[in-house]
């Protein structure tokens, strides 16, 4: 969109699409519609068993268009970009730690503070 796209948009639009386009930082309840719509996404993509939105764009597109489009209309591009990535990575995670679990692996808690110990 030119700049003379931006005559005709309201205030609110014109705010949407600096977010989208990460030229603002977004206020609390603009990351908090960002993450309710990203969980929207999340929870039909799950739905439909689709575990990455990227690699099969044409399945998400038919089963969670309406999400999507949600999704990427209320984050920013760089965010929608960075949760898609992080579903996959984030399942792969959980599957493996269920498999180390299934082999009888033993789970520890990790403290990862960088405080001084003394």
């Amino acid at each position: 969109m030119g700049l003379l796209g931006f005559f005709g948009q309201s205030e609110a639009d014109k705010r949407a699409t600096e977010i989208r386009t990460g030229t603002v930082a977004p206020k609390r309840a603009e990351r908090q519609r960002c993450w309710e719509a990203r969980d929207g996404f999340f929870a039909c993509l799950d739905a439909h068993e689709i575990i990455d939105p990227v690699k099969d764009e044409k399945a998400a597109g038919r089963a969670c268009a309406k999400e999507n489009v949600k999704f990427e209309q209320d984050c920013a591009r760089e965010w929608v970009t960075y949760f898609k990535k992080w579903r996959v990575q984030d399942i792969r995670k959980r599957a493996r730690l269920e498999a180390l679990q299934a082999q009888g692996a033993t789970k520890m808690d990790v403290n990862s503070d960088f405080a001084a110990r003394r």
